[in-house]
């Protein structure tokens, strides 16, 4: 089986087995929550193209490793502290990190065989980025799933301004906007789940897909499929209702206003006050994101994520940049009081908003210019 794994680069972070016909990617940075690292992202992409092309392998499965005594986490996102540095350093690594995780969300987006996403516990932003594709997306009452990115002054790619786009209504607006985590069954209802299986199946499951007797894809997706259970209650209509009334204004001014006018509505204040912490400047970008995303093809989103992603650490410089003050306080720091330039949604410069949506590149030199 050695000849189905080729050699490996993450010093560990991530770990590969085959089992019959089922190949299983581990991540394994479980004192990170799983973030992803620029090496466990080449690791994955070499066993996905790898896999791609060994008739052996008909399917994949992809879980976290756990933390003896914690809650799990597949995969809490990317590694902000490293995107920190390597803005400050001028590390030509944090654009390589970005083009290869965005090739690596459209190849499993695309991925030729079953590919199989246990995502227990905390699933954020990179863990968005390489669930979301999969054909079979497996929730528990312990998931957690978030698009946080505007909290440090980012905006939801990996895919997000896609995949949300694709949400029922507004929802993508405000999951985009506030970065609300929502469970299973919220998760399934808006199509960023499928199916749900109890947590105390959980290692029954895994123990079965790493070696029980797995001899064709289907068998696979049986494995899974015969602990499938109803998923929790899903949010109220009224919350779909107040999501539509506040996050389906034309404006993020007009946004901020319709909830500030909701009165005594205590969702409406909570989500006032969410995103009066975050950046007035990014939200704009990322509102206007998740309407683009609406008339754009996933490999479309990409690119415009990665001219997005460019623009955010480089438009202003380190220095001035939203992302590097919002990781700063958030995990620097610690102070979890970022100074946000503008301070106001009144102040954004609708021509600076603007600028993050002119890529860096011509199309013929753009680092993505090959998805398909």
């Amino acid at each position: 089986m050695t000849d189905l794994i080729p050699p490996l680069v993450s010093d560990g972070q991530i770990l590969a087995e085959v089992n019959g016909c089922l190949g299983l990617i581990t991540l394994n940075r479980p004192q990170a929550l799983n973030a992803l690292s620029l090496p466990m992202i080449r690791d994955m992409t070499a066993l996905l193209r790898h896999w791609a092309q060994a008739p052996q392998v008909q399917a994949v499965a992809v879980l976290g490793a756990g933390r003896e005594g914690k809650p799990p986490a597949f995969c809490a996102g990317g590694d902000i502290r490293f995107f920190h540095q390597a803005a400050h350093a001028g590390d030509p690594a944090l654009g390589d990190f970005f083009t290869e995780e965005y090739r690596l969300n459209h190849l499993i987006h695309h991925f030729p065989k079953p590919y199989v996403a246990l995502m227990d516990g905390i699933v954020m932003g990179g863990g968005m980025g390489i669930s979301q594709g999969a054909k079979l997306r497996v929730l528990n009452e312990r998931s957690k799933l978030a698009m946080p990115e505007t909290g440090i002054g980012l905006f939801p790619d990996v895919g997000g301004g896609w995949f949300l786009a694709q949400c029922p209504g507004h929802v993508g607006e405000w999951l985009a906007l506030t970065g609300h985590a929502i469970a299973a069954g919220d998760a399934i209802e808006w199509g960023l789940g499928d199916v749900f299986v109890r947590a105390e199946q959980w290692p029954a499951l895994v123990d079965d897909l790493r070696h029980g007797d797995q001899p064709s894809a289907e068998h696979v997706v049986a494995t899974v499929m015969e602990r499938v259970d109803l998923a929790p209650v899903s949010a109220p209509k009224a919350t779909l209702d107040r999501i539509d009334r506040h996050f389906g204004q034309p404006s993020l001014a007009a946004i901020l206003d319709s909830l500030a006018a909701a009165g005594d509505d205590a969702w409406a204040r909570e989500a006032l006050a969410t995103l009066s912490r975050r950046s007035p400047l990014m939200m704009a970008v990322t509102l206007e994101l998740v309407r683009r995303g609406r008339r754009l093809s996933l490999a479309e989103d990409l690119r415009l994520e990665r001219d997005l992603v460019h623009h955010a650490f480089h438009l202003r410089g380190a220095a001035r940049s939203e992302t590097v003050e919002g990781i700063r306080a958030l995990a620097v720091d610690k102070d979890h009081a970022p100074r946000w330039s503008p301070a106001s949604v009144t102040e954004v410069d609708p021509a600076e908003v603007a600028a993050f949506f002119k890529s860096p590149w011509p199309p013929e030199q753009h680092p993505l210019k090959d998805l398909a």
